[in-house]
């Protein structure tokens, strides 16, 4: 999920034994707590454990990090690869595995406009644009009024903090806290009771599992706060796309993306569990850490204080690891238990399929999307090749300037360290890029960084040129010099110009924002990519989100390029991921149990799945990165509408005990024992999922599936199925009509899926997924989900 250049996303990094007994930090989990006992009697237990594998009660109580109390049955201690194999061989251990940190790579004026969320006309440059006649934004305020803004719900961010300061967070005008709150504003360093307030009604941190594999934490080293004070952004920024009060006049800098800022649901409390910390390093660039430990604990209190929903912009870079071995993932299934709804992010690895992260069917897996904002710059050679290309870079260039090439204008002895042309720190000549354009190549060093360099050899522009191993996702960043970004076929004609003209010139203008910018949404070529690769039978992601260029509350601890040579301050800032779109559907879910308070957590993951988008603003299917139609691996059920959700008609809905079930056709059994599984085990497909997936389809497969009425006042309606077959395969539902009575009731019915004959595929297809969708429809309400399908 990481490509060569920074995305927010926090990410796995192997922690690999040097020694059979060399210890590790490992979780011992057993699945949910009984009831039977209070909490220091847990935590006794779980020493009794320890004490059974380790030479002495000091060693054992030495090595216990954290005993997990609340909803979740287990702990975390440092143990030996041969004292972690002698807990896991208990029958009533559920699984032993050994933790690792994940590393963190890392709204908005605009993306909720785009969902048809904008209470009014918005501020500054946005004023050029007018809306639609709005019957959209309309509605979008209708629903805004109906949820309350969010009010009465609470939101945990678990990642690595806050700003408390920023304008997002006031808690101007805001009731008294939801009596429900059962947490605590836990001070530290910068960090005291007075930061938390109405909005930030609770702040937690957890840095146990983080020294465990880093030694003892050190401000100055760390540049970090032991505290809930978030030091570097990427808390900060996600916590104000979900939740943010609505800020006047705000941009990045440079004026970019001038208007008025909010978050999802602005009235929507905020809990804040700071569980990621940076992690040593010069340059201060894609070097935070989460400790799956510390996550654990994270989710573990936030249930117990009585959060309604979990954001989670945190996952893992091995798609294998099974759920029984997965902290968020067990996390996750006890919140689901408490009707608490998770978002997580899929991860920053695409377009390779089989990368995603989060993709236990009890959490609700987000991809990113563009909305239809972009910044456009331009790039104009000496022989009049034109170019509009992204830039958040407002530094001019008053005329044409002398162009080079990195390579040739690179100190002695750099060739030969095949990065000659990537503009790492002290490559340049300054006699020799003095009052130049530098064209750079991307792959080693930080984007920034190689603006950074450029400077300080005296050039005044850079042109950022992508590599075929990049590909052609570029990023706008606030750069030191006038810098456009440019794709691969883009270098090779520069290049082709460099080489044949003797006085090669260019010429950056630069950027500006412009609105209306289609195709909108398409698919960022970072999102991860389906198929989800620990169980196939689940179609992952389940959605997606704006993630590029999201403009929302940033740091005043750290610059707007995350690096330490950079001094620059700002209030708010860009950032791309996953993890910002993964906030975005968190403020949907906060809106949304605030509408319907005793919808379950499946319930509103399936509104917000059958109702979103699967074509863009022009009525064309949502675009890929290469321009083709996207498939269901890239968006899941398609583009998020908050507003259609709030009436979805029909919801697929789940139980924790059908969660149960599920589990055991993968074999993560023993987490509830008064629930056994079953001799015959249902496959895992007959989920009652909100979509379909059926890998290596011979003949015929049979899908079971329920559907609840949960119609805005439509007690008594008729459903009629349709469907677009995926390639090679016929789908019929039987039956192929519903009739509804009364709100509640449910219906069930069979999805018959059946391989056709062979000639409708050729070679190359057999064993690649097919796409398509089937819904039901009675004339309103239209119901959609996406069914992916490979033939054996």
């Amino acid at each position: 999920m990481k490509l060569s250049f920074l995305f927010p996303l926090l990410f796995l990094v192997p922690f690999l034994a040097s020694c059979a007994d060399k210890k590790q930090v490992y979780i011992v989990y057993f699945g949910e707590h009984k009831g039977d006992k209070a909490l220091h009697e847990i935590e006794e237990h779980h020493h009794s454990y320890l004490q059974s594998v380790k030479e002495s009660e000091e060693d054992a109580r030495s090595s216990l990090l954290y005993s997990y109390k609340h909803s979740i049955n287990g702990f975390a201690a440092v143990l030996t690869p041969d004292e972690a194999s002698k807990l896991e061989k208990l029958e009533e251990v559920v699984s032993v595995f050994e933790s690792h940190p994940r590393k963190y790579e890392t709204h908005t004026t605009r993306s909720w406009e785009f969902v048809g969320l904008e209470e009014e006309e918005t501020d500054g440059d946005d004023r050029r644009h007018k809306h639609d006649v709005d019957d959209r934004f309309r509605v979008g305020r209708n629903f805004l009024n109906k949820a309350k803004h969010g009010d009465g719900i609470i939101v945990g961010l678990v990642d690595n903090g806050v700003w408390p300061e920023s304008r997002s967070f006031s808690d101007k005008g805001m009731g008294p806290i939801p009596k429900s709150w059962k947490g605590i504003c836990q001070t530290g360093v910068a960090f005291n009771s007075s930061h938390c307030n109405r909005k930030i009604i609770g702040a937690r941190y957890y840095v146990k599992g983080y020294e465990s594999y880093y030694g003892p934490f050190n401000a100055t080293a760390n540049r970090d706060f032991l505290s809930p004070r978030d030091p570097a952004g990427h808390g900060s920024h996600t916590a104000s796309t979900a939740v943010g009060r609505r800020v006047n006049g705000v941009s990045a800098l440079g004026g970019f993306a001038m208007g008025s800022a909010s978050g999802g649901a602005p009235l929507a409390r905020l809990a804040i569990y700071k569980a990621c910390w940076i992690k040593p390093n010069a340059e201060k660039t894609d070097i935070n850490a989460c400790a799956e430990v510390d996550m654990l604990a994270a989710i573990d209190d936030a249930i117990a204080d009585g959060v309604h929903v979990i954001s989670i912009s945190i996952g893992m870079t091995d798609p294998l690891v099974p759920f029984s071995k997965d902290g968020i993932a067990i996390g996750a299934l006890h919140a689901m238990r408490r009707n608490i709804v998770v978002a997580a992010s899929a991860g920053n690895y695409g377009p390779k399929p089989g990368t995603l992260s989060n993709t236990a069917p009890w959490i609700i897996t987000v991809g990113a999307s563009t909305l239809d904002r972009a910044f456009v710059g331009g790039l104009v050679l000496g022989n009049g090749y034109t170019l509009k290309t992204e830039s958040i870079t407002a530094i001019k260039i008053d005329k044409f300037a002398p162009l080079v090439y990195a390579a040739n204008v690179v100190v002695p002895g750099i060739v030969a360290l095949n990065n000659s042309a990537q503009c790492l720190p002290n490559s340049l000549r300054p006699e020799l890029v003095n009052g130049k354009v530098v064209l750079c190549l991307r792959g080693a060093g930080s984007r920034i960084g190689k603006g950074i360099e450029v400077k300080r050899a005296g050039g005044v522009g850079m042109i950022l040129g992508n590599t075929p191993a990049i590909g052609n996702d570029t990023v706008p960043d606030p750069h030191f010099v006038a810098t456009v970004a440019v794709p691969p076929t883009v270098v090779e004609k520069i290049l082709d110009y460099i080489k044949t003209d003797k006085n090669p010139i260019a010429f950056i203008k630069p950027g500006k924002t412009v609105y209306k910018n289609q195709p909108a949404p398409s698919m960022t070529g970072f999102s991860s990519r389906g198929p989800s690769m620990v169980d196939p039978n689940i179609l992952k992601p389940d959605i997606t989100a704006p993630g590029l260029n999201i403009l929302a509350a940033w740091s005043g601890a750290d610059s707007p390029s995350k690096m330490s040579i950079d001094k620059r301050v700002a209030d708010y800032n860009f950032e791309t991921g996953t993890s910002m779109s993964c906030p975005h559907v968190a403020g949907a879910i906060a809106l949304l149990k605030a509408i319907h308070p005793k919808w379950s957590s499946a319930a509103i993951r399936s509104a917000l799945m059958t109702t979103a988008w699967m074509t863009n603003d022009e009525k064309k299917p949502i675009q890929d990165t290469n321009g083709l139609p996207a498939n269901p691996f890239a968006f899941g059920s398609g583009h998020f509408r908050p507003t259609k959700a709030a009436d979805p008609g029909l919801v697929y809905d789940a139980s924790y005990r059908d969660y149960l079930l599920y589990s055991c056709s993968v074999g993560f059994t023993g987490i509830d024992q008064t629930f056994i599984c079953p001799t015959k085990i249902p496959p895992g497909y007959n989920l009652n999922y909100p979509s379909v997936s059926i890998p290596n389809l011979n003949k015929t497969v049979t899908v079971k599936r329920t559907v609840t009425n949960v119609g805005d006042g439509n007690s008594t309606s008729t459903y009629v199925f349709s469907a677009k077959a995926p390639l090679g395969v016929s789908v019929k539902a039987k039956p192929s009509v519903l009739t509804f009575n009364r709100i509640g009731e449910k219906k069930r019915f069979k999805i018959v899926v059946t391989a056709g004959k062979d000639k409708m595929l050729n070679a190359t297809e057999k064993g690649q997924y097919q796409f398509g969708w089937f819904s039901w429809a009675d004339g309103y309400h239209v119901v959609r989900s996406p069914i992916a399908v490979s033939l054996a």
